[in-house]
């Protein structure tokens, strides 16, 4: 703890900070949101400051998203038919694909809080040309409410442990693993629904007409 609090506090972290959110954004194995926790666990102190570790978190999540986004967009279609069917990578990537056909730019503030979900998604966008302008709001939004979210939690758990920082950051990551345990649930039961859902949609009359799943490439590809 005497090493992190010495890292923590010093005027370095902040340039640290900003380039592991950056980073993150197209590396996704960098503990960026651990370190935006950590660092609003030390901000109830007083140091660092809690508004510099938003703005900076902020600023570096959403260059990370534009590199993978320019990246998806010079590698193009290549990039997502490289995927192998049935690789981890195609999943995620399908998941990204479809989510975009059915919410747009929307999805991209929801994948900043999946594990993983992120880079595929900003890989996808570039590689079908989704507009830039578009992308830049929502990615702005994605960041700054990710960033003021790690930072606040941490900042919970700073304030509730003043006196002990290991407990804040416990607590921080602890709030944290739970909001995400909490989407998973939910994403899980709404996937059990659609395959219950599935014979029932088989039995419709003739007359009846069915949703239609978009299953082809997305334009631009």
């Amino acid at each position: 703890m005497g090493v992190v609090d010495t890292a923590v506090t010093s005027p370095w972290f902040y340039l640290v900070l900003f380039a592991v959110a950056a980073v993150d954004g197209f590396f996704p194995v960098v503990p960026s949101e651990s370190m935006v926790i950590t660092a609003g666990v030390y901000a109830a102190s007083g140091q660092p400051e809690l508004v510099p570790v938003v703005v900076l978190a902020a600023a570096g999540a959403f260059l990370g998203d534009h590199v993978s986004y320019l990246v998806g967009r010079r590698a193009g279609g290549r990039l997502v038919r490289g995927a192998r069917p049935g690789t981890r990578r195609h999943a995620v990537l399908g998941w990204a694909r479809g989510a975009m056909a059915e919410r747009g730019g929307m999805i991209l503030v929801v994948a900043r809080y999946v594990p993983g979900g992120r880079t595929a998604v900003t890989l996808t966008m570039g590689a079908v040309k989704y507009r830039l302008r578009s992308f830049s709001l929502f990615a702005a939004v994605a960041a700054v409410s990710w960033a003021l979210y790690g930072a606040l939690l941490g900042y919970v758990g700073g304030r509730a442990f003043e006196d002990d920082p290991l407990k804040g950051v416990v607590v921080g990551l602890g709030l944290a693993l739970g909001v995400t345990g909490v989407v998973e649930v939910v994403r899980f039961v709404r996937r059990r629904g659609a395959v219950d859902a599935g014979p029932e949609r088989s039995e419709r009359g003739p007359g009846e007409r069915s949703p239609v799943v978009r299953v082809g490439p997305m334009p631009g590809e």
